[in-house]
């Protein structure tokens, strides 16, 4: 089942982070969007509304989550680029993925909403100083301080597990991708 629900892995970093390091993060959020879309390419209703594992969400759940997500991060980012360390606010990600528009909801909507997220969003993390990369936010459900270069890493890897159920969904499911 872990495979199932973690098919790359958690993500783990420690020490500095190298430009090299970042770079290839910014390269996989840069990607996800083209690669999300390849992941779902040809899925039929069916298959779409298919959970990824037992009790997990649906294809179509995942590509709104992503996102869900993605614009939060979007968010924490700006918040900790013009406030002194903030307290983020967390979201039920479990909650708003069984509203209708996540349940339901055509799956383009999300995938155009993440073409022009992460173009946005990488706008700005290229233009972001190591100073700057060094801010952080306050997670309260945890209490951890994240650190914004830290998090580029976390969100590259988020994006790269979630596409990763998808595929591997198709490739136990027998879903070719053309």
């Amino acid at each position: 089942m872990d495979d199932l629900r973690f098919p790359i892995g958690l993500f783990e970093h420690e020490g500095d982070i190298s430009q090299q390091q970042l770079d290839r993060w910014f390269a996989d959020i840069e990607s996800a969007p083209a690669r999300l879309r390849a992941a779902v390419i040809d899925l039929n209703e069916e298959q779409l509304d298919t959970p990824y594992r037992p009790d997990g969400w649906t294809v179509r759940q995942v590509v709104h989550h992503m996102a869900d997500s993605h614009m939060n991060a979007y968010t924490r980012y700006k918040l900790a680029l013009t406030e002194e360390t903030p307290t983020i606010r967390p979201y039920y990600e479990e909650r708003w993925a069984e509203l209708s528009d996540g349940r339901t909801g055509p799956i383009e909507l999300s995938l155009a909403l993440l073409d022009a997220l992460h173009s946005r969003w990488l706008l700005l993390l290229r233009s972001l100083s190591r100073e700057q990369l060094e801010r952080a936010f306050i997670h309260p459900e945890s209490g951890n301080t994240i650190q914004l270069d830290w998090n580029v890493g976390n969100y590259a890897w988020h994006g790269n597990h979630h596409i990763a159920h998808i595929t591997r969904l198709r490739e136990r499911m027998g879903w070719s991708m053309e």
